[in-house]
Formats: C-alpha cells, structure tokens, sequence
C-alpha cells in the first residue's frame, strides 16, 4: 500500500485543526468557569453560612504574596480532594479591588491555576481585609462550620508557629472524617 505524502500532509492539518479547536474550547470552558466575583465582608459572610457544605475553606491571599502564589496549587488540590467529601472552597483576593492592573493579574492568576471554585475579591477599602480577619499576614487559612462559624484558623501571626498548608490538608480531613 502506497501513502502519498500529500495525504498524510492532509491528515496532519486536519487534525491539528481540531486539537486547536479543542483547545480553545477547554480554555474557553476555563475562562467561563473561573470568576472573581466582588463581595462586601458582610456579604461573604452571609455565604461561609453554607447548610449544603460539612465546612468552608477560606484561603486569604494577594497577587502580591509569593508564599500566597506559591501555595495556591495546595489550595486547588484540597478542592479536587475534598470537594466531593462536603468541602467548599473559597479564595479571598486581598488585592486592592480600586487598582484594575491587580484585579486583572489575580483573575489571570485563578484561570493559570485553574481554580474553579468560588474566588472573591474583599470589596472593601483595600487593608481592611486585614481588620475584618483579625490578621497581619497572609496567607491565612480558616475553616468555617456550615452555620458560618469560625471552627480553625491558621495563620502566620505567630513566627515561632508557622502553618503549612499539609497541617491544614491534615486538619480538614479530620473534620471530615476521611484519610488525607
């Protein structure tokens, strides 16, 4: 059996073509399912009140926080674990909601890591995130009960005591009762 270069050259650009298409349709489908939705403090906290989740995972971060950045995949992960077994999850964008050059890096951010999950922007003055956490640093990780109740927290406030985000992986799978 004799194959013509021509053909195959044809086969090639044909399938290129619809591996392009599928492409764009996965980013596409990655764009639209990854939001940064603006909320006021008081408007989260009417969502960590979640009957429909064993608990609620808050990740507080900024595109200007390297460790931040540098965990986020852990954050993604504990989502695709977790999720399934009662956890929902929130990232809280500590960026300045005024300045548009940051609002755009963190929502470029969330569709590089592919977080779809709810992702918030505190619209508040930028540092009262700060105040209304009752933290000096970031990241900082909580925990919420489905009433909305803070049931852990981890932060780095305290520099002999250190979090890491397998301590918080560690944690949540024991308040959900399986085996991290």
């Amino acid at each position: 059996m004799r194959f013509s270069f021509g053909l195959a050259l044809s086969i090639m650009v044909v399938a290129g073509a619809a591996l392009d298409r599928v492409g764009r349709a996965e980013d596409k489908a990655s764009r639209e399912a990854v939001k940064l939705e603006r909320l006021t403090w008081s408007q989260l906290q009417k969502r960590l009140a979640n009957p429909q989740a064993k608990y609620t995972l808050v990740d507080a971060w900024s595109t200007t926080c390297g460790p931040c950045k540098e965990n986020f995949p852990h954050l993604v992960d504990m989502h695709r674990k977790y999720g399934p077994k009662g956890l929902a999850v929130i990232s809280l964008s500590l960026d300045d909601p005024a300045d548009k050059a940051a609002v755009a890096e963190a929502e470029k951010f969330l569709r590089e890591k592919k977080a779809a999950f709810t992702n918030v922007l505190l619209d508040e003055n930028f540092g009262e995130g700060f105040d209304k956490l009752n933290i000096n640093a970031i990241p900082a990780v909580f925990v919420f009960g489905p009433d909305g109740k803070e049931v852990k927290r981890f932060t780095m406030d305290d520099p002999n005591n250190q979090f890491t985000y397998d301590e918080v992986e560690k944690a949540v799978a024991a308040l959900l009762g399986v085996k991290p």
